[in-house]
């Protein structure tokens, strides 16, 4: 039994930058009862709930969750039952890569009402706040977003490397920093050249935003001395050459 006014609000916080939430994700913000909070939701943004509100942080870094994700759909069907009008405030957007869909489909078969509030994904702000376009009419008219989890084989539909070696003018890997290594194998194995530039970009759109470019050869090497950290944006492809002309956000 959902006792009325219950909602669920799925919210795309945006990759960083608090600025870059969207009017009507702060909107559900201040009207919220209980906010669920990731690990790379600014605090700031926070503060536009109201000094009532619950704020439940259930962050996930590699290898080291706050909560489980079961644990996190049961906790959004216990307070949408009690009523409660819920954000679920996701770094990013919720549906990239972020389980927002897995989220919804609990909601739904439970029958709780919800609504999907797109934000700014990582995937395209990151490489824009390095000065790198995702596309450029001289060099890529297509880009792949490709998650780095699931690079060692965990389980779900593989990724098929074949393919994004040559399908796409520009590749994105979200959350692939601890298997770099690994995803520039991969890309090599399949014919993606030596030469290809890439960039990793860490903590993009923050203050801490540092960005590393090099080749396939030797951007491993390159992020080990710099000791770049996770979270970081990898971009593979001829785009990566625009960084150093277009880069803005670090000047």
């Amino acid at each position: 039994m959902v006792t009325p006014p219950a909602k669920v609000y799925l919210v795309g916080a945006g990759p960083g930058d608090p600025g870059l939430i969207t009017v009507k994700g702060l909107a559900c913000l201040q009207q919220a009862d209980v906010v669920v909070y990731d690990r790379l939701v600014d605090e700031s943004v926070l503060k536009e709930a109201s000094a009532d509100t619950e704020k439940i942080y259930v962050g996930k870094a590699a290898n080291r969750h706050t909560l489980e994700q079961e644990k996190i759909n049961e906790l959004l069907l216990e307070k949408a039952k009690q009523g409660k009008v819920v954000v679920r405030l996701k770094g990013g957007d919720p549906f990239v890569l972020g389980r927002g869909g897995e989220e919804a489909e609990v909601l739904a078969e439970n029958g709780i009402p919800f609504e999907i509030v797109p934000g700014v994904s990582s995937a395209v702000a990151v490489p824009a706040y390095a000065g790198i376009p995702l596309t450029h009419r001289s060099s890529a008219s297509s880009f792949t977003v490709v998650t780095g989890h699931k690079a060692t084989g965990k389980g779900g539909p593989g990724i098929a490397w074949d393919k994004l070696a040559s399908g796409a003018d520009t590749l994105v890997i979200l959350m692939g920093m601890a298997n770099l290594p690994h995803l520039i194998e991969q890309l090599v194995k399949n014919h993606k050249p030596l030469t290809t530039p890439v960039a990793v970009i860490s903590s993009g759109t923050t203050a801490s935003q540092r960005c590393v470019t090099g080749t396939l050869q030797n951007i491993v090497e390159l992020v080990k001395v710099e000791n770049l950290q996770p979270p970081a944006v990898v971009v593979v492809g001829d785009v990566v050459r625009f960084h150093k002309t277009l880069e803005w956000f670090n000047k």
